[in-house]
């Protein structure tokens, strides 16, 4: 800002809690990238889903009350336990909780039908508080010389659920068409960056910006779970967004017309800046040997609270070593690779398709290694690689830290990006960066963030597929083709590293604070300006 002040920023981080890659890794990446610039000053927003969080430290200090600082560190503990259990409480606390917890929505909803329905922050300060900040939100994406930059970061406590803030909201569609959200209580900040549609209002001196992933709760509700509420809680708390003039930052241009399709009335409030690929990924020498070893300790456990084996059954441990030491022995170890959550949109049955017809008439030896989460109506997919399992063919792979997933991208034949909907798409990009060769289904997203760096095929088609891997492995020019992919890849990925990403959001973020006016409100004359110029 002129005036040298920096530009206070509330980063929401619920998705951080979560799992690997997608949303929750762009929300770590984007925290240590504010961090590194010098004009913001960036505090994060600890909620979860489903579960009341203890509060932290009023955000101001009362002027009657001084709270010593035994009693401020009791607080944060607390807030850690919260996240697991209920910390220790008395009797009147555990009636409190009781009802928090069953009608903490529908007194939220009533309030703010009445016009007074508010969600408090409190602060979480992090100073002696850093292995909890960095394994709880941070360890699963950045790399270990990252601590000092984010687990030091303060963070705010938001105590209401996400989901309850949700379902207050759509409580109050019975008394009309267009829901009513409570209000965020953000004074004191200049930005909060929401990682979805928020379901709340912010408070007048803050701008929201609503960092926007796709609109594929709307536009594919057949692929999402929870349909139902997923779709509304999207739409709703999407709609109310837009109404109250936050802005967008859509990780995609694809995206971005997405969302205009919905709400053509915010063209001059979104802009499109790209997601950073992590800087865990680059290209290094081949390492074939270390495959093997990274397969077996990675593989994937299943879900046993839901009777899900993705695994072998094995009579002993002796036998369970020797069959993988069997069907990993295989030299060269050849393999194609997909990095994505396992479920509908995913598109992981036409790749099985597609492999089984390689498989079946061109090379027998080839393997396929899945990395990824079990996310929602999976059981058929799981069907159709369980008799592979069994025969050492198909690998499932879960939690697999940067460095061993950068060298699965590079040792593969190919990376397979097979999505039928996407709003960016990581693993194609962390591919390119690792040297790899990436194959992709032909939905305009890939063809704007891959461009010419990756070989395409039609998702519907299992035919299309399986041509486009003969061309990229098996054909006369396949080794040149392959070649140039890579090339390409190098080039077009490099779009996406922090260096290139981080000055969009400087000026993104600097061009609003400007244009605010005395009284902290956006002065609206100059919005088209702002996001026409934002990352130019």
């Amino acid at each position: 800002m002129k005036d040298g002040k920096k530009v206070n920023v509330l980063l929401e981080m619920r998705p951080a809690l979560e799992g690997f890659a997608g949303i929750p890794q762009e929300a770590r990446l984007l925290f240590r990238g504010l961090r590194m610039i010098e004009s913001v000053e960036v505090e994060g927003m600890i909620q979860t889903s489903h579960r009341v969080l203890s509060r932290g430290t009023p955000l101001k200090q009362s002027r009657f009350v001084r709270m010593s600082e035994a009693r401020k560190l009791n607080r944060y503990s607390r807030v850690i336990v919260s996240l697991a259990e209920k910390p220790y409480r008395n009797f009147f606390d555990i009636a409190l909780g009781y009802v928090e917890k069953k009608l903490s929505h529908t007194f939220l909803s009533s309030r703010t039908l009445l016009g007074f329905g508010r969600v408090r922050l409190t602060r979480f300060e992090s100073k002696h508080f850093g292995d909890f900040i960095w394994r709880t939100l941070f360890s699963k994406t950045l790399p270990a010389s990252d601590f000092g930059l984010v687990s030091t970061s303060n963070q705010r406590i938001c105590s209401m659920p996400w989901h309850a803030m949700h379902m207050a909201g759509l409580g109050t569609l019975t008394f009309g068409s267009t829901p009513k959200y409570a209000r965020l209580d953000t004074q004191g900040l200049d930005i909060f960056i929401a990682q979805t549609p928020y379901p709340a209002t912010v408070s007048k001196n803050t701008t929201l910006v609503v960092r926007y992933h796709d609109a594929i709760p709307v536009f594919m509700p057949h692929t999402i779970p929870d349909k139902s509420i997923h779709q509304a809680t999207h739409f709703y708390a999407l709609m109310n967004n837009v109404r109250e003039g936050a802005y967008f930052a859509c990780v995609s241009e694809a995206t971005r017309q997405d969302l205009l399709r919905l709400h053509p009335e915010a063209k001059d409030r979104t802009v499109t800046i790209y997601n950073m690929v992590s800087h865990h990924y680059f290209l290094e020498e081949k390492s074939e040997e270390r495959v093997p070893g990274i397969i077996r300790a990675r593989l994937h456990e299943g879900d046993k609270s839901k009777g899900v084996e993705v695994q072998p059954n094995f009579f002993s441990l002796r036998e369970q070593e020797s069959f993988y030491r069997r069907v990993l022995s295989q030299r060269p170890f050849k393999y194609l690779l997909v990095v994505s959550t396992v479920e509908p949109r995913k598109n992981h049955t036409r790749l099985l398709a597609a492999w089984e017809v390689l498989k079946a008439d061109i090379d027998p030896d080839i393997k396929l290694v899945v990395v990824g989460g079990l996310g929602w109506d999976y059981a058929g997919t799981i069907k159709g690689f369980r008799s592979w399992i069994d025969q050492g063919e198909l690998f499932m792979l879960n939690a697999v830290p940067a460095p061993d997933l950068r060298a699965l991208y590079r040792n593969a034949v190919a990376t397979v990006c097979p999505s039928l909907g996407e709003g960016f798409d990581f693993s194609g990009i962390e591919s390119m960066r690792s040297g790899g060769v990436v194959v992709a289904s032909d939905i305009p997203v890939h063809r704007e963030v891959y461009s010419d760096a990756a070989e395409y095929f039609d998702p519907y088609s299992t035919a299309s597929l399986v041509k486009a891997l003969k061309a990229v492995l098996y054909d006369e020019e396949s080794e040149q083709r392959q070649t140039t992919l890579r090339e390409q890849g190098q080039i077009v990925s490099a779009r996406y590293l922090p260096d290139e990403i981080l000055p969009q959001w400087e000026r993104f973020i600097g061009k609003l604070a400007r244009t605010k006016g005395k009284n902290g409100a956006l002065d609206r004359d100059n919005v088209q300006d702002v996001m026409s110029k934002a990352t130019s």
